[in-house]
């Protein structure tokens, strides 16, 4: 499991609520392996993420990726991209065995109700456009995301949306 972190000092996670949480449950959160590059940005940034599933139409797909050979795009504001570049984003590893998965119908992402320990130091990610290029992810930049998000969210594509409430109004 990981956690990403602009703060390379923390010891432990302790469950809390999100203030952006639909639930009132307290979690420590964490992702798995192929939920990581959602996280590939600054804590704040806002950003829109489509990918390709089973159920995604060859026309949604090319309308979306054109001819692109890739299946996954990443979609952030203009106003992010400075910080995309210079932000220091590092990844913690945190036992697995604490985690359970959440969100329906399938998991995005993993949760423990027990403060957790880190198994080790934090570990900086490194460049976050090279770790898009290498996971063969478009990574586009827009003025705003509300046009790109209100096309997805009526595709047959897979899609995220994270700290859209830091968007540029519509």
């Amino acid at each position: 499991m990981l956690h990403f972190s602009e703060d390379p000092s923390i010891t432990e996670f302790r469950p809390h609520v999100a203030a952006t949480a639909r639930q009132a449950e307290p979690y420590v959160w964490a992702v798995d392996a192929g939920q990581a590059p959602a996280y590939w940005f600054p804590r704040q940034c806002p950003r829109a993420l489509a990918w390709v599933t089973e159920g995604t139409t060859e026309a949604d797909r090319r309308a979306v990726f054109g001819a692109a050979p890739e299946e996954r795009v990443h979609v952030i504001e203009y106003g992010w991209a400075e910080r995309l570049r210079t932000v220091r984003l590092y990844a913690y590893r945190l036992p697995a065995d604490r985690f359970a998965p959440f969100g329906e119908p399938a998991p995005h992402a993993w949760v423990a109700t027990d403060t957790v320990l880190p198994l080790g130091p934090a570990e900086p990610v490194g460049c976050l456009l090279t770790l898009h290029q290498e996971a063969d992810i478009q990574l586009r930049f827009v003025n705003n995301l509300w046009t790109y998000w209100d096309t997805v969210t009526t595709s047959t594509l897979g899609i995220s949306g994270i700290r859209l409430h830091n968007a540029t109004p519509r």
